[in-house]
């Protein structure tokens, strides 16, 4: 009951991951309605409801295009849990300044990335050039875009992509 349902607005947009069980009550409801059944049933004493993967509300609701939030999970994931400057993939990074804070340097997307303990040591409280290192990618912020949000869920539940795909 907690595996992940892909919720789509009124007109098919992606907005949101919920669980099976949440699904089944907007179901239930009548504030969604089931569009794909990929999981198979779920038996109660009287009787059988499908086990949805995606549901669609039936109503529209009008949620503004958000940004996505500078945290450190976020720079993780944006950085694909690899040092910016070395190129080591591991869960254990730090997070590092491209340009210090004490030069006046600010925590904004295109001023952080991911670093291992040795280099974000090596590089200390200097520049990128001051310290002879360079970045494998330039830092930029995520793309707003439903496969962003999304994509994560999608090694186990790949029937998602069309739904995802075009927003």
């Amino acid at each position: 009951m907690l595996t992940p349902v892909l919720v789509l607005n009124a007109n098919f947009e992606p907005i949101h991951v919920c669980n099976s069980n949440r699904a089944i009550s907007l179901i239930l409801t009548g504030k969604a309605s089931l569009v794909m059944n990929g999981r198979g049933e779920i038996h109660t004493v009287t009787r059988i409801y499908p086990r949805p993967t995606i549901i669609r509300l039936t109503h529209m609701i009008h949620r503004p295009r958000h940004s996505i939030k500078l945290t450190k999970r976020e720079v993780m994931r944006r950085d694909h849990y690899t040092c910016q400057y070395c190129g080591q993939r591991s869960s254990n990074l730090t997070i590092d300044h491209v340009h210090p804070r004490h030069l006046g340097g600010e925590t904004i997307w295109t001023n952080v990335v991911t670093a291992c303990a040795p280099c974000n040591h090596r590089k200390g409280a200097r520049t990128i050039e001051q310290a002879q290192m360079s970045l494998l990618r330039l830092p930029a912020e995520p793309p707003a875009s439903a496969m962003y949000y999304f994509g994560r869920h999608i090694p186990e539940n790949e029937e998602w992509i069309p739904f995802i795909e075009g927003w």
